[in-house]
C-alpha cells in the first residue's frame, strides 16, 4: 500500500495545482469505500478555498477555512490532477473540481481508502492517538529507547505501530533495520539507546531518501504528478530474499513477523 514517502510525494505534487483554489464542485460516484462518504464533504468543500495540503501520517489534509477533507489512499488508491472534460475511469470515485479547471481525482480500485470532513482534523478518531512524525522534533532514539522499555514485541513491530512512531511501513522498516543492524526479530526493550539513536537515524535517511526519489512504487501506485517513484531501485532488503546481501554476500533472509514479510541479513543485523 501507499506508504508515508508515497502519500507525501501525492501532496507535494497536487498541492500546487489546488491550494488557492476554489471548490466548484464534488463529484462523489461511489459512496461505498472503507467507510461510506460522508455528504457533509460535499457540503463543507463546495465553495471553499483550499488554504494547504498537508500530511498526517498517511493521511492527506486538504484544508479550508472551516476546516479539512480527510483523504487516507488505502491499499490501491492515488489522487492525481486532471482536466474537467478528462473522462473517469471504472475505479475514480471522488473529483473535487476548482475555479482554474483543474479535477482533483481519487481513484482506488480495492476501495480501501476513505475520505472524510472534520472541522478539527488532527482531533479525529483517525488521527488524534497517532504517534510522532518520523521526520518531526519530536522523534529521536531517545523517544524511541523511553516508549520501547519492557517491550517485548520485535522491534520491527515496534517501529510499525502507529501510536507509537507515524509512517514506518513494512518496506521502510525493513530498510532501516537494516540500515541500523538491527535484527527485526529482537525484543523492542532490549535494544540499547546507542542503538535507537542508530535506529533514529535511519528511519529519517531512509524516508528522507525516498521521498526525493518519488516514493517506492509496487503494483499499481502513481504519485499525484503521475510519474512513477523510482525508489525501489534502491531497496537494500526487501523483495530480495536470496540475493546477496550488498555489503556481505551472505543470502538475504525472508520471514514472516505480525503477517507481513520481513527481509534482513544475518550477518550485518544482530
Amino acid at each position: 500500500m501507499p506508504e508515508l514517502p508515497e502519500v507525501e510525494t501525492s501532496r507535494r505534487g497536487i498541492a500546487p495545482h489546488i491550494v488557492d483554489s476554489t471548490v466548484t464542485v464534488v463529484v462523489v460516484r461511489n459512496r461505498r469505500l472503507r467507510w461510506p462518504i460522508s455528504r457533509s464533504v460535499e457540503r463543507h468543500l463546495q465553495g471553499s478555498v483550499v488554504k494547504a495540503v498537508d500530511r498526517r501520517a498517511k493521511y492527506l489534509l486538504i484544508r479550508t477555512a472551516e476546516g479539512a477533507a480527510i483523504l487516507h489512499l488505502g491499499m490501491s488508491g492515488s489522487v492525481c490532477i486532471v482536466d474537467r472534460h478528462t473522462p473517469a475511469g471504472v475505479h475514480d470515485h471522488v473529483d473535487i473540481e476548482f475555479d482554474s479547471g483543474k479535477v482533483l481525482r481519487f481513484r482506488d480500485p480495492r476501495r480501501f481508502g476513505s475520505l472524510h470532513w472534520s472541522r478539527n482534523p488532527l482531533a479525529h478518531k483517525l488521527l488524534k492517538a497517532l504517534g510522532p512524525e518520523p521526520l518531526g522534533d519530536e522523534f529521536d532514539g531517545h523517544y524511541l529507547w523511553q516508549r520501547s522499555r519492557g517491550r517485548r514485541v520485535s522491534i520491527k513491530q515496534f517501529i510499525m505501530n502507529a501510536q507509537v512512531v507515524v509512517g514506518v511501513g513494512n518496506i521502510y522498516a525493513s530498510e532501516a533495520l537494516y540500515s541500523a543492524g538491527i535484527n527485526p526479530r529482537r525484543a523492542a526493550g532490549r535494544i540499547s539507546l546507542q542503538r535507537y539513536e542508530r535506529l533514529s537515524a535511519a528511519i529519517r535517511e531512509v524516508l528522507a531518501e525516498a521521498i526525493r526519489a518519488g516514493g517506492t512504487t509496487l503494483r499499481d501506485f502513481y504519485g499525484g504528478d503521475g510519474e512513477a517513484g523510482y525508489f525501489q531501485q534502491q531497496l537494500e532488503v526487501y523483495g530480495r530474499h536470496g540475493k546477496p546481501c550488498r555489503a556481505c554476500d551472505t543470502p538475504i533472509t525472508a520471514i514472516v513477523q505480525g503477517q507481513r514479510s520481513t527481509y534482513y541479513c544475518k550477518r550485518c543485523q544482530t
